[in-house]
């Protein structure tokens, strides 16, 4: 006996409606699948106190604020150290926070020791967790893809060393991102604070000099060779050559319209970040009209560990840098 057109309209309603019941199940199975192999990969949130007293004074969670982290690889190319799997060899030799305050219109950068001592995550398999472990911070890059996992990987890191302040925003930039951005700006001009004839005659202790590309990446980057050869001693280099870089880039800013456009589009190769290229170029604009409060660092002591420098932050400087960039005095 065939079947009325009727039976057969209520049999395709009823097989459609089974159907797509089987697609939002499995497809909820998949979300949940893929949330509990990749939630790990963003930070952690965290409760952080709104109100603080520190040295007697009362202080609160500034409102409106926004953090941006730069990463410095130490690699050339972002293709270099890439991996398809939770492990590579790119390391963050370069650690630096901003924190804008868009009420005061001030930045305060938080300068990071890449050899201080912090708990990061380990991905194992399928980027899955498998636990943590206390390393150089700079190493906490290592966890990751070599892009955006191990970005985020480090931001989580930082984040937790700063007794969970919220990083909203990253950009990590390969080493050949340094001499580009050098010479977009027309050079950086610097006195030269260690001795680093053995590498370049013309980068003699005390000589004020205007570094081409490669000599930035030198000055910046240096360690071995030198008089002083920790990374306590290149972070004040860094701090100089950044000062600096920043005057020469608000310069440029200024005098030439279209120099955001084109510092962007050309440091897009060199970098990995979750901002988009107008984005990029808003932050520019914030970086250029905003008030910079002087680097913050944090003090601590270097130690020789098993195999490399190891430095380990004071916890009451910690929470005295802490207060300084995210909080004000309460009223």
């Amino acid at each position: 006996m065939r079947a009325s057109r009727a039976e057969k309209s209520r049999y395709y309603k009823y097989a459609a409606i089974a159907l797509l019941i089987v697609f939002l199940v499995s497809f909820s199975l998949i979300v949940i699948d893929v949330w509990e192999k990749n939630h790990h990969r963003f930070p952690e949130k965290t409760t952080v106190e709104q109100f603080v007293e520190y040295d007697g004074v009362k202080y609160e969670l500034k409102e409106n604020i926004e953090t941006f982290i730069i990463l410095g690889l130490d690699k050339t190319n972002v293709s270099e150290g890439e991996s398809d799997s939770y492990n590579n060899d790119k390391q963050a030799d370069f650690i630096m926070l901003f924190v804008l305050d868009n009420d005061a219109k001030t930045v305060t950068p938080i300068h990071i020791n890449r050899d201080t001592m912090a708990e990061m995550n380990i991905l194992g398999l399928n980027g899955n967790p498998v636990g943590s472990v206390k390393k150089q911070i700079a190493l906490s890059y290592n966890y990751g893809n070599g892009k955006k996992i191990s970005c985020r990987n480090t931001l989580n890191a930082v984040s937790k060393l700063l007794l969970g302040m919220k990083i909203d925003h990253y950009a990590s930039v390969t080493m050949g991102g340094v001499e580009v951005y050098n010479d977009l700006v027309g050079g950086v001009t610097v006195e030269v604070l260690d001795d680093f004839t053995g590498i370049d005659p013309a980068l003699k202790k005390g000589e004020t000099v205007t570094l081409s590309g490669r000599q930035a990446l030198t000055y910046v980057r240096t360690r071995e060779g030198l008089e002083d050869s920790t990374n306590v001693a290149r972070m004040v280099r860094q701090k100089q050559y950044l000062t600096a870089l920043r005057a020469k880039t608000v310069e440029m800013l200024e005098s030439d319209a279209e120099f955001a456009a084109e510092l962007t589009v050309k440091m897009s190769e060199y970098l990995i970040s979750d901002r988009s290229v107008t984005q990029m170029q808003e932050l520019l604009d914030k970086f250029s009209a905003y008030d910079f409060a002087e680097i913050l660092d944090l003090d601590g002591e270097s130690k020789r560990g098993d195999e490399f420098m190891e430095f380990y932050p004071d916890a009451d400087s910690i929470t005295e840098v802490v207060v300084k960039a995210f909080y004000r005095v309460s009223e």
